[in-house]
């Protein structure tokens, strides 16, 4: 299973994607809060605590134009339900929002970013790749995790 892309075309300030998981949500939620498991499909997060204002970063491989590093901060949470944090990476601050609802099969994910600017269409391209890439790793780690 892929994750749907569910960005309209003309939309340009959010990207949003679901997954129709077959599993339940707590397996769900474990994935997108335990830093083991986030460092295995999305990024390794240092000071990652689930207590709203906590600071923390993901850290990727730097590029010539990128430190690799993404600070975040805790924004919103309802235990295996939703789950919202700022994102920042260099000047663009986004929001993303993980909404899980159960399904008779399992978990309906929907994983939205958004606040990207007008002058923002690379970073929001970017993101769009990389979180369609990310979703796929998440399926398959889900997959393989008891």
């Amino acid at each position: 299973m892929t994750p749907t892309d569910k960005t309209a075309p003309s939309q340009t300030d959010a990207i949003s994607f679901e997954f129709d998981l077959q599993h339940a949500p707590g397996k769900v939620w474990r994935a997108l809060t335990d830093p083991v498991l986030l460092a295995e499909w999305l990024l390794p997060a240092a000071g990652f605590k689930l207590e709203p204002g906590t600071a923390f970063t993901f850290q990727a491989q730097p590029m010539p134009s990128w430190d690799g590093i993404v600070h975040c901060r805790v924004l919103e949470i309802e235990a295996q339900k939703k789950l919202r944090y700022a994102w920042a990476v260099g000047g663009m601050d986004t929001v993303v929002t993980f909404t899980l609802t159960p399904t008779a099969s399992g978990t309906r994910l929907a994983l939205v970013q958004s606040g990207f600017k007008p002058d923002q269409k690379q970073n929001f391209a970017g993101a769009r790749y990389g979180w369609k890439m990310m979703g796929g790793k998440l399926v398959d780690l889900l997959a393989r995790t008891p």
